[in-house]
Order: C-alpha cells, then structure tokens, then sequence
C-alpha cells in the first residue's frame, strides 16, 4: 500500500511538472506530456492505473480487516 501511495506521488509530480492547467491548454500538454516528452506515455499510465490499484488495495485491506474482525479488539 506504500509503495502504491510513493507511486503515485512521484509520477503526479512528474506529470504535474508538464501540465498546463488553463482550459485552452490543457489538452495540448497532456498531448505533448504523450509525445514529446521522453517515457511520458509511461508516467501517466503509471499514474492512471496506479490509481486503480491502489484503490484495489485500499478495499482488499478493509476487507481483509472485515474478515479477520480486527475492528472488535479493543487495544487497536
């Protein structure tokens, strides 16, 4: 789960470097991020799907805590 969550930090912050954030512009930097950008195809796909899994991680730990009743010791 940590490593998901420094995965997803440094490759927003790599896109975030490349990114224009005016309505006009938008698309264009996120077309060049793709493009002309070396690996930046990479970096945001890494970042796309790391967002996914780390949702699927997030759910498979409350999950696992579910089950396991952890949530009824009183000690955590």
């Amino acid at each position: 789960l940590g490593l998901c969550l420094i995965t997803q930090i440094t490759t927003g912050l790599f896109l975030a470097m490349h990114y224009t954030a005016d309505t006009s512009l938008a698309f264009a930097s996120v077309a060049h991020m793709c493009r002309d950008v070396q690996f930046g195809w990479l970096i945001r796909n890494l970042h796309a799907n790391g967002a996914s899994f780390f949702f699927i991680c997030i759910y498979l730990h409350i999950g696992r805590g579910i089950y396991y009743g952890s949530y009824l010791n009183k000690e955590t």
